[in-house]
């Protein structure tokens, strides 16, 4: 028997993405499209020192898988730094892709299994990662000036 293309797991994440607002006053923002399916993300950040992210914003409109994938990325973001965020991006769409036996370190992107055959799906599951690296850029060029 098939998998359900949406399980129950994808469909709560779905439905309780944390860090669902803008921030006030970030250090970073990226808004990106999906020109596949035309999920859009819009992410927002602050960084430490370092370069970690401190706190996240961020607004979706996409389909469950999106939004589940944008839920991931937000419960783990704290703390990270560009290097790991760029890791989990490329690890992610290798596995997608087929490339990779797994998902990477990011934990809970397993969950997503069901999409890997939806190709049409894969750019709103990378999305919020892109927007995320986007946004961390933006803050770091900030600092550079």
């Amino acid at each position: 028997m098939n998998e359900p293309l949406y399980t129950i797991e994808i469909l709560r994440l779905a439905a309780a993405i944390p860090h669902h607002r803008p921030l006030d006053d970030p250090h970073g923002r990226a808004e990106l499209r999906s020109p596949t399916c035309g999920s859009k993300v819009e992410v927002s950040v602050r960084l430490d020192g370092d370069g970690r992210v401190t706190a996240i914003g961020q607004q979706v409109q996409a389909c469950a898988f999106g939004q589940a994938s944008a839920a991931l990325m937000s419960q783990h973001v704290i703390g990270r730094e560009p290097a790991e965020v760029e890791a989990a991006l490329a690890a992610f769409a290798a596995w997608l892709d087929g490339v990779r036996t797994d998902p990477g370190d990011w934990p809970g992107l397993e969950v997503l299994a069901p999409a890997r055959s939806r190709r049409g799906r894969h750019g709103a599951m990378l999305l919020p990662f892109r927007a995320l690296l986007a946004a961390i850029e933006q803050a770091l060029g900030r600092r550079a000036k």
